[in-house]
């Protein structure tokens, strides 16, 4: 119920800057939302070192992941099935937050941020989602990985997407 609640009040601010404030005090990030940040670099370094240990012992138990393709939405088992080999080839991916967003709840058991990264396959790319406390630690209960598209280059990507359209669709994950 009150990962519902996160998520709806997350939906419902619109603006950074009250998202923000309310995640720090006198201009100073919250405790709180300085640990959520940690969990998150350590999250993407752990990727980037192919730390694979390190990088699921991030997730919540019922931890989900969504990807960029539409028919991405990994759980945590999956998701680690998926991106195993990945990890054994020495390199996953590189995630650098450039801005982020954190707000705590006032029960101080859920976050929720957005994120802006500097990847170095994708290029630009927002990362979303909840984090919750699990025996005392911050875990991911869900991120979400999109690709930004300039409002000005939408036609062109939609029309690119209504093409693959007609391609087969692969297995849901």
């Amino acid at each position: 119920m009150i990962l519902v609640a996160a998520l709806t009040c997350a939906a419902c601010n619109k603006d950074d800057t009250a998202t923000q404030a309310a995640s720090t005090q006198g201009g100073e990030p919250s405790e709180a939302a300085a640990a959520v940040g940690r969990v998150l670099d350590s999250w993407h370094d752990a990727a980037a070192r192919a730390d694979e240990a390190t990088y699921f012992s991030h997730f919540a138990q019922n931890g989900i992941f969504l990807g960029t393709d539409a028919i991405e939405r990994w759980n945590v088992a999956g998701f680690r099935a998926y991106a195993r080999p990945h990890f054994a080839r020495g390199k996953a991916w590189s995630f650098k937050s450039t801005r982020r967003a954190v707000t705590v709840h006032p029960s101080g058991t859920v976050a929720w941020f957005d994120e802006d990264l500097a990847t170095e396959n994708l290029g630009p790319a927002r990362g979303s989602g909840v984090l919750v406390q699990e025996a005392g630690l911050w875990k991911i209960a869900q991120y979400n990985l999109a690709l930004t598209i300039p409002n000005a280059r939408f036609k062109e990507v939609k029309a690119l997407l209504d093409a693959a359209a007609g391609s087969p669709t692969p297995p849901s994950r």
